[in-house]
């Protein structure tokens, strides 16, 4: 990159905030000032609405929410947070990863999911995480070479699951010096976040949480075990307290839902300091895999309307992974927008989808991006022209049959393999029920989209 214009662009970034520090409701609109002058052309739609929303209308929940980031975080993580995601993942990123999109004809991704360990201090009902065993670790070196071999193909954004990552916390911490350049977050259960850990992020800055709820004490403890909830609360407790950004994970299933979708529990991650919630529907994935635990189409259209309401009126950012597919054009597995790397070093095209032709220690991260498997996400993608039935294994398991077949790709559980006509026979019934709501949906949607709404 141009040395003299990234610098002059990262001195943009400090001199807005510096602004915004001084007076944050007076000076938001000075930050989307520099985000226009940086951006040029990128992402022009997506800065409109933001800024119709942020920087014009102070009563709005996303200016509320900002406001509240910019007063709460530390000013130097949060520096290194938008340099970092805006600057270097988002806007200099992208344009890397078009160009090479083009160049070799496959999918290049904004970020890469990966497994320091797939060890857990905890057993929650229904995770398939626990069945890869406590042993496999993808060494530092390993997740180094991943990371460098990322950014030569454009990707700053690097997210830890497992496993829970905070088993290798040292490692975590390590990676984020080496690469202050880039952004990391990592799911985690939140139980082995402490005060020294806190301060380590404060040192390194470029490190966010996503920790696991299952909605309050009762339905948390009952999934992941007794005490699981209070450890929680601590941890959150201590991330606000040290003026730390983080954000919730919550898997909803059929047992579940109520309790994730409660306002006052969404009001509570509120208080607690969250600025972020991030909804996953619950996969049927692996031995332990509990199908009973997915939701009916009358939940999941619940928790469709149910997200976007919050999204409209609560100071939180909240994204649903399965029924945003509409806002990001289907499927973003496959390399398209991310891909997993396993503790094993297996690429796996979603952090769901535990099937892999590659693995990191015998090929080049843009190897693996070419191989069968992921072409043939890349060539298959959008999987259904309804982007509320983006996933080729949960909503179109016909797909997910003919791709594992064809390319010859063999599950990546080491515990207990299994083949595709396993899993997909799992979703079939889910399939075919969520079929006709989700085409009412759809059609609801871009009606609203016709007429402006």
């Amino acid at each position: 990159m141009n040395t003299l214009s990234y610098k002059a662009r990262e001195i943009g970034i400090s001199t807005a905030l510096h602004y915004l520090e001084k007076d944050p409701e007076k000076n938001l609109g000075k930050l989307m000032d520099w985000a226009d002058r940086v951006a040029g052309d990128s992402f022009k739609g997506q800065r409109e609405l933001i800024r119709r929303f942020l920087v014009e209308d102070p009563a709005s929940n996303w200016h509320q929410m900002t406001v509240r980031l910019l007063e709460n975080v530390d000013k130097n993580v949060l520096q290194t947070i938008f340099t970092n995601f805006f600057l270097n993942a988002t806007l200099i990123g992208w344009r890397r990863e078009d160009e090479l999109r083009e160049k070799y004809g496959c999918n290049i991704p904004w970020a890469i999911l990966l497994d320091p360990t797939s060890a857990c201090n905890l057993h929650c009902t229904g995770c398939w995480a626990a069945e890869y065993g406590s042993k496999l670790n993808l060494s530092y070196e390993e997740i180094d070479s991943i990371i460098e071999q990322g950014k030569n193909l454009g990707v700053y954004f690097y997210i830890f699951t497992g496993g829970e990552p905070l088993v290798r916390k040292k490692d975590l911490i390590r990676l984020c010096e080496k690469h202050s350049d880039c952004i990391f977050l990592s799911f985690t259960n939140g139980t082995l976040i402490d005060e020294d850990f806190a301060k380590e992020m404060l040192r390194v800055r470029n490190f966010v949480p996503a920790i696991s709820l299952e909605g309050f004490e009762e339905a948390t403890d009952s999934r992941r075990g007794k005490g699981v909830f209070q450890k929680v609360q601590k941890a959150m407790e201590i991330l606000k307290r040290n003026r730390l950004p983080f954000g919730i994970s919550a898997c909803y299933t059929s047992a579940n839902i109520g309790s994730v979708t409660n306002e006052a529990f969404y009001d509570s991650l509120i208080e607690a300091g969250a600025y972020f919630v991030w909804y996953f529907h619950y996969m049927p994935v692996g031995r332990d895999a509990v199908p009973s635990l997915m939701p009916t189409p009358e939940q999941r259209t619940y928790i469709y309307h149910k997200i976007r309401e919050y999204r409209a009126t609560k100071a939180i950012f909240g994204m649903d992974f399965q029924n945003d597919g509409e806002f990001v054009g289907g499927c973003v597995a496959g390399g398209r927008r991310y891909l997993h790397i396993n503790a094993n070093g297996d690429m796996d095209p979603c952090v769901f989808i535990h099937y892999s032709d590659s693995n990191i220690r015998e090929k080049t991260l843009l190897e693996g991006l070419r191989s069968p498997l992921f072409m043939a996400y890349h060539d298959g993608q959008p999987f259904n022209k309804n982007h509320l039935r983006p996933c080729p294994m949960l909503e179109n398991p016909a797909l997910l049959r003919q791709i594992i077949q064809e390319t010859g790709a063999a599950s990546t559980d080491l515990e207990a393999p299994e083949d595709a006509e396993q899993l997909c026979s799992r979703c079939d019934e889910y399939a075919g029920n969520w079929k006709e709501p989700a085409e009412a949906l759809w059609t609801e949607s871009n009606n609203k989209k016709k007429m402006g709404s």
